[in-house]
C-alpha cells in the first residue's frame, strides 16, 4: 500500500467514524446524561468492538453471509428491533445520570457485541475492506485497515462523547433534557431508514 493509498485509507476512516450514525448518537447521548468517565466503556466498546468487527470481516466472516444471506436479513431485522428499543430507552430517560439512578450507560460487552447488528458498521468495515485491501497481500492488508482504522475511530467517536458532556449544562432543566433525549432518540430511529429502504426493495 503506498503513501496516496493510506491517505485514502486514512480519510475513509475519518469521515466515515466522525459522521453521524447509531454509534455517534449514542454516545453524544451517553456523554450528555451520564459524563464522560461512565461513558468510557461505552466508548471503548465501540472502538474495540468495530476493529474486531473489521478483522472478521476481513478474514472471512463476509463470505458466511454470503453463503448463507437468510442469517443476515435475520441480523439486520434483530438489529432493527434492538436500536428500536434503544431509542426508547434514551426518550425515556428522566435525569442526568448519577451513581443513584437505575438508569446506566452502555457496558463495554454491550457495546462490542452491538456493532454486529449496527448497520453503519457493516457498511464502513465492507467499504474499507473492498476498496483498500489488495488482492496479493490480503492478510497484511486486512491488518492495516483493521489498525489504521482503530486508531482514528477512537478520537473521533470521543469526540461525540466529549461534545455530549459539553452539553451537560444546558440540559440541567428537566424539560431541555427531555427535548434533547427525544431528539437524539428520533435521530437514531431516523438512521435505520436505509436498512428499511434495503429489506423492502428486497421483499
Amino acid at each position: 500500500m503506498n503513501e496516496t493509498m493510506y491517505l485514502a485509507l486514512a480519510t475513509f476512516c475519518f469521515v466515515s467514524s466522525i459522521t453521524p450514525g447509531p454509534n455517534n448518537l449514542m454516545l453524544l447521548a451517553s456523554g450528555a446524561n451520564f459524563g464522560f468517565r461512565r461513558t468510557l466503556p461505552h466508548l471503548l466498546g465501540v472502538t474495540i468492538g468495530f476493529g474486531a468487527m473489521v478483522l472478521a470481516i476481513g478474514l472471512g466472516v463476509s463470505g458466511l453471509f454470503a453463503t448463507y444471506p437468510a442469517l443476515y436479513a435475520v441480523l439486520r431485522v434483530a438489529g432493527a428491533a434492538y436500536m428500536l428499543w434503544l431509542a426508547w430507552r434514551i426518550a425515556t430517560a428522566t435525569g442526568l445520570g448519577d451513581s443513584g439512578t437505575a438508569a446506566r450507560p452502555m457496558s463495554f460487552f454491550e457495546a462490542v457485541a452491538f456493532q454486529w447488528i449496527n448497520p453503519k458498521a457493516w457498511a464502513m468495515s465492507l467499504g474499507a475492506i473492498t476498496a483498500f485491501v489488495v488482492p496479493g497481500q490480503f492478510f497484511v492488508g486486512v491488518l492495516i485497515v483493521t489498525g489504521v482504522f482503530t486508531a482514528i475511530n477512537l478520537p473521533c467517536v470521543a469526540s461525540w462523547a466529549g461534545f455530549g458532556v459539553l452539553l451537560r449544562g444546558f440540559l440541567d432543566r428537566p424539560w431541555t433534557l427531555r427535548a434533547f433525549n427525544v431528539t437524539m432518540a428520533l435521530l437514531l430511529v431516523l438512521s435505520l431508514y436505509p436498512m428499511f429502504e434495503d429489506l423492502s426493495a428486497a421483499a
